[in-house]
C-alpha cells in the first residue's frame, strides 16, 4: 500500500486511563479506559498520508487539531495500536456502522447521517478483530 492508495481506514486506539476530552465543537466528553477506533476515509489525492498524519499526532509530532478524531489521538494517554484499511474502497459509514457505539455521538460524522464514526469497547484485541472483521465484510460484499 503506497500512500497515495487511498481507502478506509479504522485507527485501533488504546485509552490507558479515563480522561475528559474536549473535542472540538462538540464539547467535553468523558472517555472511559478501554478500547476505541475511528473509522475515516481518505479517498483524496494525498490517500492514506492521512493515516501517516494520524500517526503524527498520536506520537505528539503534530500538535494541529483539524478532525475530530484528533482532539482524541493528540491526548497523552491514547496509543495508536493499529490502522486496518480497505484500499480503494469508500466504505467509511458501513465499517462504522458494524462497530460499537461510541461514547460521543457525532464524532467524525458531520458529512453523513451516522450516528458515530467512533467505536468503543473495553478490550482492544476483541475490537481490532471487530474492526478487521467488518472491513473485510463490506468489501466482499
Amino acid at each position: 500500500m503506497t500512500a497515495s492508495t487511498g481507502g478506509t481506514y479504522t485507527l485501533v486506539l488504546a485509552l490507558a486511563c479515563p480522561a475528559s476530552i474536549e473535542v472540538g465543537a462538540l464539547g467535553i466528553h468523558e472517555f472511559e479506559a478501554g478500547a476505541y477506533a475511528y473509522t475515516g476515509s481518505a479517498l483524496g489525492s494525498g490517500g492514506f498520508a492521512r493515516v501517516d498524519r494520524h500517526r503524527r499526532v498520536a506520537a505528539g509530532e503534530h500538535d494541529v487539531s483539524h478532525w475530530h478524531v484528533d482532539y482524541l489521538t493528540g491526548h497523552p494517554a491514547v496509543e495508536l495500536v493499529d490502522v486496518v484499511t480497505s484500499p480503494g474502497a469508500d466504505v467509511e459509514c458501513a465499517v462504522a456502522a458494524r462497530l460499537p457505539d461510541g461514547p460521543v455521538a457525532g464524532f467524525g460524522a458531520s458529512a453523513c447521517d451516522c450516528r458515530s464514526h467512533l467505536a468503543g469497547g473495553s478490550s482492544v484485541d476483541r475490537l481490532r478483530e471487530r474492526v478487521t472483521s467488518a472491513h473485510r465484510a463490506v468489501t466482499e460484499e
